[in-house]
């Protein structure tokens, strides 16, 4: 090549070199290097059409397709710096071809692509090319590479060329049948079905072709297409389902043939070919008026009964419900003109006529098949519910009466619950049609007598339908809500069963927001006063009452007007229960800070109730917090129960959940208040301040805000309280996860690794130590800050250590878990994204490394530590790695610690599901360690290696079939096991186990 730059001369005989080279098969490589020098100026097209000259006139075919291959080839690369003279000549070159040796044609079609994509294509040339590749190419006899050139050329084409190719008429759309027709290459039909989406779509002409136009495409109908194993082309059968149902729904032009289709492929008894034509149906319905639909509704309808009333799949029933309200949707829409018949309402009376007289009988054999059709058809349209409705509502409420059971009496308020949920898509009741408000009075009444029924399943049923009548608004008068209110005071109160009394809460925490008046008025006061009732009765139904009344406060609060009541009726509640000795004051304690929690969570949303919650409970807690803390170094009895550890990890959630969603500035306001209590004991800012003495939390006053990272530290460290310690950890973690990189970071961080490394050596506060050293390593593996790798370090040491050894193991759950209360996006923590998958690069070796050096008695340790990491690593990232740590896994099955062997079972599971072909090489040994440990002495052991048994039988039946016989036997001994949860996974495995291999699985 170097010779190319001594002058033109030299520069063509370089061109024919190289062409010489390629067409007498000796270099394929050339074919590149020709196309870069056209690319970079050294030679031209026309130059080498010059030097191809020889082999596109020679008699052998062979040596003319290498020629036109090789300027094929440059074309696609050079196609943009083609001359408009230059394209026109090309094509009628390749035109001329298209008559040539069928070894030839290939080569040409690559040429045509390329120049398909030429914008300096000149007008006509689109057309004259379609015309000659319609004329003279059989493309279905072509390889699926070049027909699948031919799809390239149409479509590119019809991007650039639309009018031009509109200009052909039908002939277009008939030249591209025959282009399509008897496709088999799934690659090939998901561009031609494009294609045709494409003539519709964009209007072009279809003429007298229609009907060849469905044939040719819904021929493929219903898609029977199973990809190889192993396919690179990732298509899937749903891929073609797709696409050819965005072509059969495209037009109403298909309905006459396409109707008749389904309706013969909704008879069969195929499963997949009904699902396929009733989710088409669907889709047709969005597009088509009552003209399609006319002829064909009496046979749609009757297929679709059938097929509710028989079928046996939850999945056909579903669709064929979808499918009846499409139908219904789409006669809905249809303008009607004055003299055409009314479709809708004579199909809706087909509906009724068939199915209105099951609701009635005796044995409600077919009672839920018929509503559930009924409620499809009424949910299309408000005129379909008015419809429907007028006619069936008062059948239900009628045979709700006649039926004297709890059972049925269920079943028919059921159905009524279904349509009531109906009328909530549209809004408001309206006066002037609807069926439902005329049947205000019966309705109320069957719904109230229900929630009195013995029958706690019908009182559930009427508590929902008691939710929705309350949500249509206009629906109930204001007696009617004061009724609705004490049915649920008197349900959530009073009812034995704990189901009646929770979604009595739920739905007067539902129905709070819209009525907050009457809530406000009639819940509240009387839930306040069952809570201050000292009313003679036993221990046991007091508490019961009182733990309810807290539930319902809580779960009325859900409207800011409403928090306005029950805030301040909860503290009083808590300070009045601090102020008490009785020993069950902890957990009376822990119930109210249960509700005000849930209370916190509500108002999150809500700007308003968030600042009213927190400047208002938060204070309450830190003073009553303070008070007993003042009380105990007093010796005074009363607010001991505070001090305790269980009532004090019961706040923390409140407090957090108040502060969490608080504006930047709001939040501000709040720290400067909490900072100075904590460092300086500055109390001003608290209810109730009447306190014995000065509030010293260190025992001196500390005048400087930035100390407060160090006294956290300090207690970490030194605390005798384990509670205490840990929470000034967390605290120090929290704090430090956040603080700013610099110098100030730098320093407080040196100081507690020079804290934390004689504390983890010896002494009485090594657990606590290493408290320390995990939550602060957590809260710089989080942001990737650089030291996390020194004390991930230190952490890794510690597993080879007697005592600390298996707390330290645990730790690495610690840090790869989602943190409740701390170092979580909730409460603004610094979380990096994928932090996990870099801490499992940075230190999974190292603790493989440590395990294969350890010694015998801390192996296991290694061994958790890893299964901590694995089990909250993404699952497609341990699956690429799963092939050099498997061995460790199946190691650690052996290992006696049930915590390792729990670990390693749970990551074990999901693997053998997602990653069946590399579990396949270890099967004798998964087999063998599996049935062994569902004889642990641990029954959650025990359950986890029947469910990874069970997913044994999702490898390769040819691996699993030599272990059938076996594996059979041996789950046989877990039948009999005493626990229920062991003899059900026992039963679902063994029962695989014996399929495997049957037909059809």
């Amino acid at each position: 090549m170097a010779a190319a730059g001594a002058g033109p001369g030299a520069g063509v005989e370089a061109l024919a070199a190289s062409v010489l080279d390629f067409v007498s098969g000796q270099q394929d490589g050339r074919g590149a290097e020709v196309a870069a020098g056209v690319k970079d100026g050294r030679w031209t097209v026309l130059q080498l059409v010059e030097a191809l000259g020889f082999c596109l006139e020679n008699t052998d075919p062979r040596m003319r397709g290498r020629g036109i291959q090789l300027l094929s080839q440059v074309l696609l690369q050079c196609y943009s710096l083609l001359q408009e003279k230059e394209v026109l000549h090309l094509v009628l070159f390749y035109e001329s071809r298209l008559q040539d040796h069928h070894l030839v044609i290939p080569s040409v079609l690559q040429g045509l692509r390329a120049l398909s994509m030429c914008e300096v294509l000149s007008p006509g040339l689109a057309v004259s090319v379609l015309k000659a590749i319609f004329q003279e190419v059989h493309v279905q006899s072509l390889m699926q590479l070049d027909r699948h050139t031919v799809y390239s050329i149409i479509t590119n084409f019809m991007s650039t060329r639309e009018e031009e190719l509109k200009g052909l008429g039908a002939d277009f759309t008939f030249g591209f049948i025959q282009v399509m027709d008897g496709e088999k290459d799934p690659r090939n039909l998901l561009v031609a079905f494009q294609i045709v989406r494409d003539l519709i779509a964009k209007d072009y002409s279809l003429g007298p072709f229609v009907e060849e136009l469905f044939e040719v495409t819904s021929c493929y109908f219903p898609v029977d297409f199973t990809p190889p194993p192993n396919d690179p082309h990732g298509i899937q059968r749903e891929d073609l389902i797709l696409s050819l149902r965005a072509v059969l729904a495209s037009t109403p032009q298909f309905a006459e043939f396409l109707l008749p289709l389904l309706i013969e492929k909704l008879d069969s008894e195929l499963q997949s070919a009904k699902l396929d034509s009733l989710q088409t149906l669907t889709a047709c319905c969005a597009i088509y008026g009552q003209k399609e639909l006319q002829e064909f509704l009496p046979s749609l309808w009757s297929s679709l009964r059938r097929e509710v009333f028989q079928t046996a799949s939850e999945k056909i029933e579903a669709e064929c419900l979808a499918a009846l309200h499409a139908l219904s949707a789409c006669l809905s829409r249809s303008v009607l003109s004055s003299d055409s018949e009314d479709l809708l309402d004579s199909f809706l009376s087909s509906i009724l006529q068939d199915c209105r007289h099951h609701l009635c009988e005796p044995d409600m054999k077919l009672v839920w098949p018929s509503a559930k059709l009924l409620q499809a058809a009424a949910g299309a349209s408000l005129r379909t519910y008015h419809r429907i409705t007028r006619s069936v509502l008062p059948l239900l409420l009628e045979q709700y009466t006649k039926h004297t059971q709890s059972s049925q009496r269920r079943t028919i308020l059921e159905m009524l619950l279904g349509f009531l949920e109906l009328q909530q898509k549209w809004g408001h009741v309206e006066e002037d049609e609807s069926t439902l408000l005329s049947l205000q009075d019966p309705v109320c009444s069957v719904v109230f007598s229900a929630l009195t029924d013995p029958s706690v399943q019908l009182q559930l049923v009427g508590i929902k339908a008691l939710t929705v009548l309350g949500s249509l608004q206009g629906f109930l008068s204001s007696s009617g809500l004061e009724l609705v209110v004490d049915h649920l005071i008197r349900l959530a109160l009073h009812e034995e069963d704990s189901q009646s009394s929770e979604a009595a809460m739920e739905a007067a925490g539902s129905l709070a927001p819209t009525y907050p008046e009457v809530f406000s008025g009639r819940m509240v006061p009387r839930l306040e006063e069952e809570l201050q009732s000292e009313r003679e009765e036993s221990y046991h139904n007091h508490r019961s009452l009182q733990q309810r009344c807290l539930q319902a406060l809580a779960a009325v609060s859900t409207h800011t007007s409403i928090v306005r009541d029950t805030v301040p009726v909860l503290l009083q509640h808590l300070q009045k229960v601090q102020k008490g000795t009785e020993a069950r004051n902890t957990e009376d304690m822990v119930s109210v800070c249960q509700s005000l929690h849930r209370v916190a969570l509500q108002c999150q949303q809500d700007v308003e109730g968030c600042w009213y919650f927190h400047q208002t409970v938060v204070p309450c807690l830190l003073a009553m917090a303070v008070q007993a803390a003042m009380q105990e170094s007093t010796h005074t009895l009363p607010g001991k129960a505070l001090l305790e550890e269980e009532v004090l990890a019961a706040m923390i959630p409140v407090i957090s959940a108040a502060t969490t969603h608080l504006s930047p500035e709001l939040a501000a306001q709040s720290v400067s208040h909490v900072v100075p209590l904590f460092l300086n004991g500055e109390v001003s800012f608290l209810p109730q301040n009447s306190f014995p003495c000065s509030f010293q939390p260190f025992g001196v006053a500390i005048p400087q805000q930035e100390w407060l990272l160090r006294e956290l530290l300090a207690l970490s460290c030194s605390c005798n309280c384990p509670f205490t310690a840990t929470t000034a950890a967390k605290c120090f973690a929290g704090l430090v996860n956040k603080h700013p990189a610099g110098q100030q970071l730098d320093e407080i961080l040196q100081l507690a690794v020079n804290r934390m490394e004689p504390g983890l050596a010896e002494g009485p506060h090594r657990t606590q130590a290493l408290t320390l050293l995990l939550w602060v390593t957590k809260a710089l593996v989080l942001r990737y800050h650089p030291l996390s790798s020194c004390l991930t370090d230190k952490l890794l040491g510690l597993l080879g250590d007697t005592e600390l050894g298996p707390t330290a193991a645990d730790g690495f759950s610690l840090l790869m878990a989602e943190s409740p209360d701390v170092l979580h996006k909730g409460c603004h923590a610094d979380v990096r994204i994928m932090f996990r998958q870099r801490f499992f690069t940075d230190n999974v070796p190292k603790l493989v490394q440590g395990f294969h050096g350890a010694g015998p008695d801390v192996k296991a340790n290694y061994l958790k530590g890893l299964s901590h990491v694995l089990n909250h690593l993404p699952k497609p990232v341990l699956v690429t790695e799963l092939p050099t740590l498997l061995s460790l896994l199946l190691e650690a099955l052996s290992c006696s610690d049930r915590v390792v062997q729990l670990s390693t079972l749970s990551c074990l599971h999901p693997l053998l599901l997602e990653a069946p072909q590399i579990m396949s090489l270890h099967v004798d040994t998964l087999v063998t360690k599996f049935l062994n440990l569902t004889s642990s002495p641990t029954m959650a052991v025990r359950i986890a290696a029947l469910r990874c048994a069970h997913a044994l039988t999702s490898l390769p039946t040819t691996v699993l079939l030599p272990y059938k016989g076996r594996v059979i036997r041996a789950l046989a001994k877990p039948l009999d096991d005493k626990k229920r949860l062991v003899r059900k996974e026992a039963v679902a495995a063994r029962g695989e186990w014996f399929l495997l291999g049957s037909p059809g699985r």
